[in-house]
């Protein structure tokens, strides 16, 4: 449950939601598996085990759990099908099939296969903080986020958003190397790297001190810095990248260890204390974003 991807959105005006209302709307697009002919279906379920409850609120916190479960029927199989049963009309007719008819051929193949498919189940994590005028999405992709974001729109209304990043912040990223890091931030080995040129060379560093030299000579020749991993306060670290998405989040044991004491046996007791324990981790993450960044407040 720990996220380990973070898209980080500000909310643009106030946000009210209430338990009763928001189970309501949220039942309005509950997850259900694909039927014989779906090729995927995407709901709300619950972040608990064995409940009915489509979101968890917590510290005026709402996680919310968007399923997705897709057919997986490679298009090679189907191109395949679809030559063979090509290829024996055109012997039996001595006559090239239409595209038209060839569009049909391939939508009754599709159908035929379908039920016999397996199925892929993905989920895509988030919280709402209004007390913090926040959004969080645990994505690793635009894409993700954007559909998790769409979803909560459609079932409650609205959802006033903007991504913490409005312009890139490569300039700030690369100012850390150069000159200092935020207090806070403590700059670790990797990093990448990118020429503002045409030809928009790349470097990607690993297990390397970026204050050598040889990596000061790539920023002041006018590389800047797009990617670069830090440690925040002893408490979590990660890959900030230049639209300020967060990427191979993990916190640190100083974190974790403080639900140890949970018994294992207690599934969602422990989903509950985590949630709890990592959403206030990643909203104090997000103000010292928000400061060092200067993220207006809407």
């Amino acid at each position: 449950m720990w996220f380990k991807n973070l898209k980080l959105y500000q909310l643009t005006s106030k946000l009210e939601l209430t338990e009763e209302q928001l189970q309501t709307q949220l039942e309005s697009m509950s997850f259900s598996p694909c039927g014989s002919q779906d090729i995927a279906t995407m709901g709300w379920t619950s972040p608990f085990r064995n409940s009915d409850m489509l979101f968890q609120k917590t510290a005026n916190r709402y996680w919310l759990v968007l399923k997705k479960q897709e057919r997986m029927l490679p298009a090679s199989v189907v191109n395949d099908e679809l030559a063979e049963k090509v290829a024996k009309i055109e012997a039996e007719t001595g006559s090239p099939v239409p595209k038209k008819s060839q569009q049909d051929l391939k939508q009754e193949i599709i159908h035929s296969l379908l039920p016999r498919t397996f199925t892929k189940n993905s989920t895509t994590h988030g919280f709402i903080s209004p007390e913090h005028n926040l959004v969080v999405v645990d994505a690793s992709s635009d894409g993700a986020a954007e559909a998790f974001l769409a979803c909560v729109r459609k079932c409650i209304g609205s959802l006033p958003v903007v991504p913490f990043a409005k312009s890139s912040k490569e300039e700030v990223l690369t100012s850390w190397i150069l000159q200092d890091a935020p207090t806070q931030m403590e700059i670790l080995d990797e990093a990448e790297f990118k020429s503002p040129s045409e030809d928009g060379a790349i470097i990607r560093c690993k297990s390397q001190d970026l204050d050598a030299d040889e990596m000061l000579a790539h920023l002041q020749s006018g590389m800047l810095v797009q990617k670069i991993s830090v440690a925040w306060q002893d408490r979590l670290t990660c890959i900030i990248g230049e639209d300020l998405s967060i990427k191979r989040l993990k916190f640190t044991d100083v974190v974790k260890e403080q639900n140890e004491d949970i018994p294992k046996d207690e599934i969602n007791v422990k989903l509950d204390a985590d949630f709890t324990l990592m959403s206030g981790e990643i909203v104090e993450f997000a103000n010292s974003l928000r400061d060092i960044f200067e993220v207006e407040s809407e």
